[in-house]
């Protein structure tokens, strides 16, 4: 189970990490898109659809990253005061209750969805431009596929909190805003005092 946990880790911060990338290109497109348009006075046709597509596939990729990182936000005002175990079994039932029918059901009709658009050709109507879109709609099952993933090795999380008592360590941990401004002020009176 933990080598799994590794393997699912590691392919969602991967695939989070390299779609991240798409920040900086939406960002390029934006103020080429600006420059165009106040500049030049010579706004662009595509600009738009290209920037919903970049903002789906940073949308749609993130999911997994966010599942192994602990970054999803969370109503855990009772959860928290829980023993660990018990943390584990209501993950483990809530994964199979929401998580899975939902992701499952992302990836098996999300691909009934994307084929369609891939048949079709399908291009965006709503805009003068019509790019082409079908190959974005791929990300949506591929979304799914990497969510059951990374959910199954939250699964295997919970069953070995479940056994141990306590929860396994992960890659890359999100931080709670507090515990970084603690952390930055604990620093900073340590730098005082020296």
């Amino acid at each position: 189970m933990r080598a799994y946990i590794k393997l699912a880790d590691t392919l969602s911060t991967s695939i989070g990490k390299a779609f991240s990338w798409c920040i900086v290109i939406l960002m390029g497109g934006t103020c080429y898109e600006v420059m165009m348009a106040y500049v030049f006075n010579k706004p662009t046709l595509w600009n738009f659809d290209f920037s919903m597509q970049m903002y789906g596939a940073i949308l749609m990729m993130s999911g997994a990253y966010c599942l192994a990182t602990e970054s999803h936000v969370r109503g855990d005002v009772i959860y928290r005061l829980f023993k660990p175990r018990t943390q584990g079994y209501i993950d483990l039932v809530l994964y199979f209750i929401f998580f899975f029918p939902g992701v499952v059901s992302l990836a098996f009709y999300g691909y009934e969805y994307a084929a369609l658009a891939w048949k079709i050709k399908e291009t965006s109507w709503s805009s003068p431009a019509q790019i082409n879109i079908y190959m974005v709609k791929s990300l949506i099952p591929a979304a799914g596929v990497f969510l059951v993933i990374q959910g199954i090795a939250e699964v295997f999380r919970a069953i070995i909190c479940i056994k141990t008592g306590h929860w396994p360590a992960r890659m890359v941990v999100a931080e709670e805003t507090e515990q970084i401004l603690m952390r930055t002020a604990q620093d900073e009176d340590q730098k005082d005092v020296i």
